[in-house]
């Protein structure tokens, strides 16, 4: 009998292919919707395929910067920012309503995402971006974060959101992908990191600190070259603990 349940999320639509072979295995996703990456076809395509498999349909907008995928901070006027992520939900909105479901969430990628969490500027553009859409949908942030309390203010419903095969500093920013740590790649490793975060709601960090960290819905990058293999271990080892991906 399943007695828990752990919401797992993948970030899709941004050019690996391997979105069909995550869908039975994840229970939401966060597509590109233009920004960073993703084109029509591509989030028509994904949407039909998280329909199929009763997954959670997330948006995924970013700064709009195919050339550095989204990773890099640009410089743009709250007016710029707030019309380009608008824009972006309005892609993947105009196909959800075509393809007759329903937008559950938005999470912001990258250097978006990254920036949200300690700038309060930011924050407010991406979540009066939220609120404009006039839709019940949540918003994937990171614990304590500076996003966190704006959109919490602002009447916003939040997810926090932990990383599944990132490690985390002291502060609970991620560590940079420029540093060799920064993806955990052994299952083992992933897993205790995992179940740590679900069960006790502690993190052990890079520097051997244990920090609180609440989480909600747990990241896997879809662009880890062993996502499929990875997401397939962690479900059926949760499965075995009788907690359920859901």
């Amino acid at each position: 009998m399943t007695v828990n349940t752990i919401d797992i999320n993948v970030d899709v639509g941004e050019g690996v292919g391997n979105e069909s072979q995550l869908m039975p295995y994840i229970s939401s996703c966060n597509i590109a919707c233009g920004g960073h990456a993703g084109t029509i076809d591509l989030m028509m395509h994904i949407v039909r395929l998280a329909k199929k498999h009763n997954v959670k349909i997330g948006a995924h907008p970013s700064f709009p910067d195919k050339e550095n995928f989204g990773r890099v901070v640009m410089k743009m006027s709250n007016q710029e920012l707030l019309n380009s992520i608008q824009k972006q939900l309005l892609n993947l909105l105009t196909i959800i309503e075509e393809e007759q479901t329903t937008l559950h969430h938005i999470k912001p990628h990258g250097a978006l995402y990254n920036l949200a969490a300690v700038d309060e500027n930011v924050a407010k553009v991406i979540v009066k971006a939220v609120k404009n859409i006039n839709l019940p949908v949540k918003l994937y942030v990171p614990y304590n974060s500076v996003i966190a309390s704006v959109a919490i203010e602002q009447g916003v419903e939040i997810m926090f959101e932990a990383f599944a095969d990132r490690n985390y500093n002291d502060d609970l920013t991620l560590v940079s992908r420029s540093q060799k740590n920064a993806v955990i790649q052994d299952f083992d490793m992933l897993f205790n990191h995992v179940y740590g975060m679900f069960y006790s709601k502690k993190v052990v960090t890079v520097q051997g600190t244990i920090k609180t960290i609440k989480a909600d819905t747990f990241c896997v990058h879809g662009d880890n070259p062993n996502a499929v293999k990875i997401i397939k271990q962690l479900k059926d080892k949760l499965k075995s603990l009788n907690i359920d991906v859901a």
